[in-house]
């Protein structure tokens, strides 16, 4: 139920900025220390060891074509659906949903380290606002924008919708969050 609310106000409530990958964005949390010294030396670094933020995405605001190295999980907070759009490097595609009601998703939406996805929104499409978690923690480094002419020939069965889906994803300098 996403009450009175407007895109704008839950910017401004969470102090959401544009993102080059996921509508507007705002920081969560995350775990840099290894407590305990539990890791093993391959995990240890400078990087996050997980990750959290909020996401806001509107007609405006979308999910672009993108894939990070590290595994993640979306999770619903209020809002329109939000449809996740996979594209694995087996060659297979898959949808979930993140929305309110566990019922209307057949899985939770994870997207596998290294896995292209984007997202629209459905139902009103007026907003989602939800968090992305993810494991290890993300740097800018982690973040690829995909490649629309590569993915379409590596993905010929849904190169139409891929086709469709960046188009109506394309940046706007003016964002609706109506």
């Amino acid at each position: 139920m996403t009450g009175d609310l407007t895109a704008d106000e839950i910017c401004s409530l969470l102090q959401l900025e544009p993102n080059a990958t996921c509508g507007l964005c705002g920081d969560v949390w995350q775990q840099t220390a290894d407590r305990g010294g539990r890791l093993a030396s391959a995990l240890r670094g400078s990087a996050p060891l997980g990750s959290a933020l909020y996401f806001l995405v509107t007609p405006g605001a979308p999910v672009r074509l993108h894939r990070i190295r590290n595994d993640q999980l979306y999770h619903y907070y209020l809002g329109d659906p939000l449809e996740v759009f996979l594209l694995h490097a087996d060659g297979t595609t898959e949808r979930s949903s993140s929305d309110q009601t566990c019922a209307a998703a057949s899985r939770c939406s994870c997207s596998s380290g290294n896995t292209f996805h984007t997202a629209r929104l459905s139902g009103q499409g007026r907003w989602f606002l939800g968090a992305s978690s993810e494991w290890p923690g993300v740097i800018p480094a982690d973040v690829e924008i995909g490649n629309l002419d590569e993915l379409a020939g590596k993905y010929p069965a849904v190169a139409a919708e891929l086709s469709a889906i960046a188009a109506s994803v394309e940046p706007d300098t003016s964002v609706d969050r109506e």
